[in-house]
């Protein structure tokens, strides 16, 4: 999702950094909460029909979350929802089958172009989420911390991080009987906009080794790890389970959480943004059931889902600039 490592990092801080200055405090005081600045949703009249979401399975459930959220204020909404991977929304919305298309990275050039061939503009961005993709190993496992390119060998065939070869525990620093337990690597397919973006960020855009278990979904991911002591795995935050647990991962001399401070602050070196994708054409409204839907995922109940799926919130600020793209005519 980022154009560098560290010309996204420079992005995501400058389009975040007041609220996470607020953030690094709630963290540390207690449960995460969403941006009191926010607005809440008001219901309004003439929503009606039927949505189709398809794309992302890493927004899979945030998007069905926010469904039963929506529908509740509007019972005669019909949402059906379909996640397969990113790579299936840009041919969902160019295609017509979906009017929303969730995606856990940006869309590629080739994408953008294919819609715009087809319409003569380009599709709308949306953020709706912070995510901070999280890698995970057996909960039993010692392992603390990992750098960028330990993380990279595991993984990759071709090393552009410059390390060694790693094929046990030991080769990354665990001691005692683990140090002989082989790595048994878990990812994403390559319909998927994490499989995409892990290799952009981790490994640099190198070949994933073929040893690397892919999985068709997140949940998939978490699952295999936590079945397999020597696994380890990269899926969204929101996917923790007690049979699994998060490795902190350094892009320099300090290791970093994957929580929401650290990935407001870029301190985090996969904290990302899931989007939502629209057809809105450049000075046309939007389709009102496609806004309200999205005016909802903006508000402070929307986020507050957020934050009960294991994701962070959007700040006020942001949320604000995305309701006011989608509303400009």
């Amino acid at each position: 999702m980022k154009k560098t490592t560290f010309n996204m990092k420079k992005a995501f801080s400058l389009g975040v950094i007041a609220f996470s200055v607020a953030m690094s405090g709630a963290a540390s005081a207690g449960p995460l909460k969403v941006d009191e600045k926010l607005i809440a949703y008001q219901q309004t009249g003439g929503v009606s029909g039927k949505l189709n979401s398809i794309g992302s399975d890493t927004l899979n459930n945030l998007m069905t979350f926010w469904a039963e959220g929506f529908k509740a204020i509007y019972p005669n909404v019909t949402i059906e929802i379909e996640g397969k991977g990113s790579s299936t929304a840009p041919p969902a919305l160019i295609n017509g089958t979906a009017q929303l298309g969730p995606m856990s990275r940006k869309m590629k050039s080739n994408e953008i172009d294919a819609f715009e061939a087809k319409f003569g503009y380009k599709p709308t961005p949306v953020k709706t989420a912070v995510d901070a993709l999280a890698v995970y190993v057996h909960k039993d496992n010692p392992i603390e911390c990992l750098s960028m390119q330990q993380l990279d060998a595991v993984f990759s065939s071709t090393l552009k991080r410059g390390g060694k070869a790693v094929a046990t525990w030991g080769d990354l620093g665990v001691k005692g009987t683990w140090a002989s337990k082989a790595i048994s690597a878990y990812g994403r397919n390559s319909a998927s906009g994490t499989y995409g973006y892990f290799k952009k960020q981790v490994l640099k855009k190198g070949d994933y080794k073929s040893t690397v278990k892919e999985q068709p979904g997140s949940s998939a991911v978490v699952q295999g790890v936590a079945s397999d002591a020597g696994g380890i795995g990269y899926s969204g935050v929101g996917y923790k389970t007690s049979g699994v647990k998060f490795v902190k991962l350094s892009d320099g001399a300090d290791c970093f959480a994957p929580n929401a401070a650290n990935a407001l602050s870029s301190k985090y070196p996969l904290a990302r943004y899931l989007y939502v994708y629209v057809n809105k054409k450049p000075g046309a409204a939007l389709d009102k059931l496609v806004f309200e839907f999205l005016r909802f995922v903006q508000s402070k109940q929307g986020q507050q889902v957020v934050v009960k799926d294991g994701y962070f919130p959007l700040p006020s600020t942001v949320a604000a600039k995305e309701v006011g793209q989608l509303a400009a005519r």
